[in-house]
């Protein structure tokens, strides 16, 4: 790939970087995690307590892509129909009518996902992994590009609902959106309130760059050592005493394209050993289970990115 290809596009990917920090204050890495999942086709599944920015997030990347946009807040008595759509009979035209959903759109805000029932959360499933819905055996594509941005609170909280390992596997990363520092929050007290700041977002790229970018992406080159490098880190998840259930392949193939992604921000055509150990926890993580005689006394979650991160450490890097 030339490198001025590179490097123009890229730097249009940094303009849209700067301008999700101006509204998401002290979350660098979280942001940088979006737009990885953005470029690599992939979707974001957003975790922390209610409060931190989370939606925020959400809606300052929607209006900062320029492309349409869609919240679907997720309720115990939401059935799939709300999501995906309905067919409608018609007196006029004496046949059904299909009504789309919310589902049809590109950037789809999930909120608080876990707060619904199995039932409703599995109706993303095929849109998520195939871009498309199928409702009375029509099947119904989904424009691109097509993003679905999940958030949920802690499963610990009253009235969750822990998503199933099938529906996990489909998020290309799990990220936790903790408590902002003294100086992030201060700059928060002293901004404007975060739903005027919205208003100030202006759309930096369109879908059609994005779906230009994500193909760039697809182009950047990774050597077979970085690939051995990634499949022994899998590896060792399958076969790790302290886990029940190891990487799929699915997995592996969402950090192949998360490092593309990544080496492509940096404004690279290639991919070097750091732009894989940064990712590992995040698109891994989520994917795993743990044994419950290794997660007594502290939150399941925490402790599996504790053996993930055992793993990536114990892992020779390529030179």
């Amino acid at each position: 790939m030339p490198l001025e290809t590179v490097l123009a596009a890229s730097h249009r990917a940094a303009s849209l970087e700067k301008e999700l920090k101006k509204i998401i204050r002290g979350k660098d890495e979280v942001v940088r995690l979006a737009l990885v999942s953005v470029l690599a086709r992939g979707h974001l599944l957003i975790e922390g307590v209610p409060g931190v920015g989370k939606t925020t997030l959400a809606h300052t990347l929607a209006r900062a892509l320029g492309c349409s946009f869609q919240r679907v807040q997720f309720t115990s008595d939401m059935l799939p129909s709300d999501i995906i759509g309905i067919s409608v009979y018609s007196v006029a035209e004496q046949k059904f009518e299909f009504k789309r959903g919310p589902v049809f759109t590109n950037v789809l805000l999930a909120d608080e996902i876990n707060r619904t029932t199995p039932k409703t959360q599995s109706a993303l499933l095929e849109a998520m992994n195939e871009g498309q819905v199928t409702v009375d055996a029509q099947c119904h594509p989904l424009p691109l590009p097509f993003l679905v941005i999940a958030t949920q609170n802690p499963v610990e909280h009253h009235g969750t609902y822990p998503l199933p390992e099938s529906q996990l596997d489909r998020f290309l990363m799990r990220v936790h959106m903790g408590y902002p520092d003294v100086t992030a929050e201060t700059q928060i007290l002293r901004a404007e309130a975060g739903a005027a700041q919205l208003d100030t977002v202006e759309p930096v790229l369109t879908g059609a760059d994005v779906l230009e970018m994500q193909n760039l992406v697809t182009q950047v080159e990774v050597d077979d050592s970085l690939i051995k490098y990634a499949l022994e880190i899998v590896r060792r998840t399958r076969n790790h005493e302290k886990l029940t259930l190891g990487v799929s392949p699915r997995g592996s193939q969402m950090l192949y394209r998360a490092a593309q992604a990544m080496a492509f921000l940096d404004g690279r055509g290639f991919c070097v050993p750091e732009d894989f150990k940064p990712l590992v926890v995040p698109v891994f993580a989520h994917r795993v289970a743990i044994h419950g005689m290794h997660s007594s006394g502290m939150k399941k979650a925490v402790r599996v990115e504790e053996v993930i991160q055992e793993i990536v450490d114990t892992v020779p890097v390529p030179v």
